[in-house]
């Protein structure tokens, strides 16, 4: 069984304190630029741009995965699609200027596609390396079935329906 892997615990720390940590150092700066009033109105703008943006993006992209799925081939792309948006939203939605932008690059068509290869490489590599199944304990072997290869004992007959609805 293959063992699972864990995020260091250094990255985890990182992502926790340093991200925050981050964007109020970005806050304070863009404050400093263009002044308190300015950067809150900034902020507010945004969280109001990246809400109608993902409600049309959602939009499109939940069109897509109908149309596939009434198409009926597998919706991949569609569903990676909706991921993206809706973490897009969420890190959109969340004050701050960098996970704004983090945000803005999952939501955006152009530059959707290159966090979809992303995302499919991430699960893959976390899918074949995290898989619990594989080849399980084998039943045991009846000594009167045939063996794989060999030819076992051939009964020539007819076969009769004696059922007449069918």
């Amino acid at each position: 069984m293959t063992k699972r892997r864990r995020f260091p615990t250094w990255v985890i720390a990182v992502l926790f304190f340093g991200i925050p940590l981050l964007e109020l150092y970005v806050l304070i700066q863009v404050g400093q630029v263009i002044g308190v009033g300015w950067t809150i109105l900034l902020l507010i703008a945004d969280s109001l741009f990246g809400g109608w943006l993902i409600k049309h993006e959602g939009a499109r992209a939940f069109r897509a995965l109908n149309a596939a799925l009434s198409s009926g081939r597998m919706p991949a792309k569609e569903l990676a699609d909706g991921i993206l948006i809706l973490t897009g939203g969420i890190l959109m939605l969340s004050p701050g200027f960098v996970l704004d932008v983090v945000g803005l690059l999952l939501i955006l068509p152009l530059t959707r596609p290159v966090a979809r290869r992303a995302l499919s490489a991430f699960i893959g590599a976390r899918m074949v390396t995290t898989l619990p199944f594989g080849p399980g304990p084998s039943a045991p072997r009846n000594d009167n079935r045939p063996r794989p290869g060999s030819q076992g004992t051939v009964v020539e007959g007819e076969v009769v329906d004696d059922d007449p609805q069918a």
